[in-house]
């Protein structure tokens, strides 16, 4: 699309994600979660709303959603009401989803991400509320007939409903990722969009620059990962822009995303709220949330990312960069909280954790969980470059691989077994520095004829008469001082 008219056109976003919550049983039922069991086995005559059975509320459902709920700056709802959506739902036997409608257990929240610019933007969370999943429909290659699996009906899901703040898709890829490291750290939900068990809504209008009066909005589904939020987002708008350009009018309705094709078309006209026909649910009572089970549930939060990332740059003295990518995966920021503990060459550290030990787990896979050094083995490896007894290329090139795979030896005891005790020894240095000159007296008159380059080339014979073991800080200076003299 041109530029110029692109540039007249404001994008105005929401998004509504969907997290599965990580509980055993089911959201008013005690039918297993499991993951991959064969179909329709995780099911109970609840789960199918057989007449007279009775839901129940799922006590680690309230737990996590209030949780999310802290962590994304929300009031929490002390008196909740559960309501039932009436919608035509083929995989949700009782015909209704219990949910919450009037009183949502969180509400005027908010997150802060990155723009495009890399700049703070404030995005408004107007609500997050409790619910239970659907079942899955299946159509197998070559059959026209409609399978159904009842396992996932039921399962507890909550509800993020953004402000209408989002302005690009930059923002809205942030936003998304932002939740998905909230709720991995809450280990509320593993955040997997491939999967389902994160799922995003966008919801997308364009009006004109300096207008007050949104657009028509479009409800846009089915993307399945936050690469292709980005893309649908982006599509969409250009699609909206391009209609209003040739006098054309933007229908309210809800569009489905085609990741081969990068399109967007048309499901259904967009429901209205009286279109569900919300009544209050008659078979849970009010849930009430006390003051002192609210106050426990916050004294059990872990520390959440932007914290760990405000300490790992104001008290360790970490550049941003590195401190946003040690609290990306909450398993990764806690390593390294622990080996601060073990070493206070922070910078240090931080380089250890994104260079060797990222790419070691890269390279073979592994969770941090699996790897097989604690924080203050890697430590002593660093107190040993600091105290020049090792440098710094012998440390991550032959003491760090040893280590792997001899865990329980020392770094000192490595060090000393591979012969990498860096000879520091001034007097002893200083001989072997005269001898270097003495051997090669017309390279000692080209650099004092000005050619400085030739200080890498004593170096590297000072190098080979210690095989290695002289501490280059210590040598390069003393060698530098008998040039000069």
């Amino acid at each position: 699309m041109d530029k110029e008219i692109r540039d007249k056109y404001q994008a105005v976003i929401g998004l509504e994600v969907h997290a599965q919550m990580l509980t055993e049983s089911k959201a008013y039922a005690a039918d297993s979660t499991e993951y991959g069991m064969m179909p329709n086995t995780n099911i109970s005559v609840i789960t199918l709303g057989h007449p007279g059975t009775l839901p129940y509320v799922n006590k680690k459902v309230v737990e996590m959603a209030v949780k999310m709920g802290i962590a994304t700056n929300c009031d929490i709802t002390r008196y909740n009401l559960y309501a039932r959506k009436n919608y035509f739902y083929p995989d949700l036997p009782k015909g209704y989803q219990i949910t919450q409608d009037k009183t949502p257990v969180c509400t005027h929240g908010h997150l802060d991400v990155k723009n495009e610019n890399n700049e703070e933007k404030r995005i408004g969370i107007t609500r997050i509320h409790m619910e239970e999943d659907a079942g899955k429909s299946m159509h197998l290659p070559g059959e026209i007939e409609t399978l159904v699996d009842l396992n996932r009906a039921g399962v507890p899901l909550i509800e993020i409903v953004s402000e209408p703040d989002i302005r690009d898709s930059v923002e809205a890829y942030n936003f998304l990722t932002e939740i998905r490291r909230l709720v991995r750290y809450l280990e509320i939900c593993d955040g997997n969009m491939e999967e389902g068990s994160l799922r995003c809504d966008a919801n997308v209008s364009v009006m004109l620059k300096g207008s007050e009066i949104y657009g028509t909005k479009v409800e846009v589904k089915n993307m399945n990962s936050f690469r292709n939020v980005q893309r649908a987002i982006e599509h969409e708008i250009e699609r909206q822009i391009t209609i209003l350009e040739n006098g054309g009018k933007v229908d309210g309705e809800t569009r489905g995303y085609d990741a081969n094709t990068g399109n967007t078309t048309s499901q259904r006209s967009k429901e209205n709220l009286n279109d569900y026909r919300y009544f209050p649910e008659p078979d849970l009572p009010p849930l009430v949330i006390e003051r002192e089970w609210l106050e426990g549930i916050r004294q059990s939060m872990p520390s959440l990312p932007q914290e760990l990332y405000n300490r790992f740059v104001g008290e360790y003295g970490l550049p941003e960069y590195d401190a946003a990518v040690l609290t990306d995966a909450k398993e990764i920021a806690l390593y390294f909280e622990e080996f601060c503990k073990h070493t206070t060459n922070y910078k240090a550290a931080s380089n250890w954790m994104m260079g060797p030990v990222k790419s070691y787990l890269n390279e073979l896979q592994l969770h941090i969980k699996d790897f097989p050094l604690q924080p203050e083995q890697i430590a002593a490896i660093i107190a040993l470059v600091d105290a020049n007894k090792v440098n710094h290329s012998a440390a991550a090139k032959k003491i760090f691989p040893y280590m792997l795979e001899h865990p329980t030896v020392p770094a000192q005891q490595v060090a000393e077994e591979l012969n990498l005790i860096q000879e520091s020894n001034a007097d002893e240095l200083s001989q072997i520095i005269r001898d270097v000159l003495a051997d090669n007296p017309a390279k000692v008159e080209e650099y004092k004829a000005g050619k400085q380059s030739l200080v890498g080339m004593f170096m590297g014979e000072i190098m080979k008469k210690t095989k290695g073991k002289a501490d280059p800080k210590v040598a390069n200076k003393l060698l530098r001082e008998s040039l000069n003299a």
